[in-house]
């Protein structure tokens, strides 16, 4: 050797800011178990029943106008219990991700309806959250921090806050989404109003980032600004959604071509998707708009749609999606639940064959062992495999 431990500690010395700001921006996947849907509910609509009303109608749904079997890409070619499975679900967790929206769904009702909403529904949510069958993860979506919206939307998040708090403690999955972020400035903001919010009230509190914007992709400029965000945020990101119709009506796009699968709406979500990746912070997608309800062919047809975008989602990485409406339950699930299960044989066989040293006709890598792993942990944790089920 020419080039000893001498030369080794020099790059040491050299690399080791880099090293520590890579770790704290990078560290990893994200931990613990992510949603596979996110549920906005009207802060005026919001009520203690309002998650079960949700899963009772999702299961009246499927009476009416079920079998999913023939209505969902992908169903027919996995066993026969994705159906049993959905509704095992809907009885049991309809809702995993709950947002109680005072933005685009609740809209602007005035001052005095809005403070009276606010306490309202914290006051809903403290009961909900009392029972043991209570979503894992809940929140709520305020006004954006935009000049005209500001005051309303920090108004709402601290009499919410405060409402709820007097009743009941702020749980573990509790997190505010802040949408229309168009700067890095907004991200600052806001982790300086989460610092005065725990302050006040004795909290830890964690935000998501609503991508909705063109200016939350190119940045006047012309710098890419997701990344910046996240990494503005000090560590309090929990995730980034992506705002399906916000984001295609500001390029232009007609209304009958707004889509989850349009190629503007792909670009960005390639752009989340990248600027997350090793941060921790998952990606979520948007949502259709064109909702199961009418006669039993509109309902049929708008569960094919959506099942079908669903899938589109899981086969592109993004894990999580927004439902607007009781009857996107079944197909939100059964799309998922067919989706891991049809890939379940083939990564169990290639994770042992992997760790055994055995060959299947694949040659795998450590990164792929890791995905493997993900995608297995993923299909356990939403319900559609078993533990038992693994080799």
């Amino acid at each position: 050797m020419r080039v000893g431990a001498e030369m080794a500690d020099r790059l040491d010395a050299l690399l080791a800011e880099d090293d520590a700001q890579r770790l704290a921006r990078y560290p990893g996947a994200p931990a613990g178990r992510q949603p596979v849907h996110t549920v906005y509910l009207p802060g005026d609509r919001f009520t203690e029943g309002s998650v079960a009303e949700w899963g009772t109608a999702a299961l009246a749904a499927l009476d009416e106008h079920g079998p999913l079997r023939s209505g969902v890409p992908g169903l027919a070619e996995v066993d026969g219990c994705i159906e049993s499975l959905v509704r095992d679900k809907l009885g049991s967790e309809p809702v995993e991700d709950l947002r109680i929206d005072f933005e685009d769904g609740y809209g602007n009702l005035g001052d005095e309806r809005e403070d009276a909403d606010a306490r309202a529904a914290a006051s809903a949510l403290a009961r909900v959250l009392a029972d043991a069958a209570a979503p894992r993860f809940v929140g709520i979506r305020m006004k954006s921090l935009e000049a005209p919206t500001r005051r309303r939307g920090i108004r709402t998040l601290d009499l919410f806050l405060a409402r709820l708090l007097d009743d009941a403690p702020l749980p573990d999955g509790f997190r505010v989404t802040l949408p229309k972020v168009t700067s890095v400035a907004q991200v600052r903001a806001m982790v300086e109003l989460c610092a005065a919010l725990e302050r006040a009230y004795g909290i830890e509190l964690r935000f998501e980032l609503q991508v909705e914007t063109p200016q939350a992709i190119l940045g006047g400029d012309g710098t890419a600004l997701v990344a910046p965000m996240l990494h503005a945020a000090a560590g309090r990101c929990v995730g980034l959604h992506y705002g399906t119709y916000d984001y295609s009506a500001s390029l232009g796009i007609a209304a009958a071509y707004q889509s989850m699968e349009h190629p503007s709406g792909d670009y960005a979500k390639a752009v989340m998707q990248v600027a997350a990746a090793g941060t921790g912070v998952p990606v979520c997608d948007g949502s259709t708009n064109v909702l199961p309800v009418g006669t039993g062919d509109q309902v049929r047809a708008a569960w094919a749609l959506h099942a079908r975008l669903v899938r589109r989602s899981l086969e592109r990485g993004f894990y999580q999606g927004w439902d607007l409406h009781p009857a996107q339950l079944p197909t939100r699930f059964a799309a998922t639940f067919a989706f891991f299960r049809a890939g379940l044989p083939a990564a169990a066989a290639r994770l042992r064959a992997y760790r055994e040293q055995a060959s299947v006709g694949v040659l795998d890598e450590p990164a792929t062992e890791r995905a493997l792993t993900d995608f297995l942990d993923r299909a356990v944790a939403c319900g559609a495999v078993d533990p038992a089920e693994l080799p």
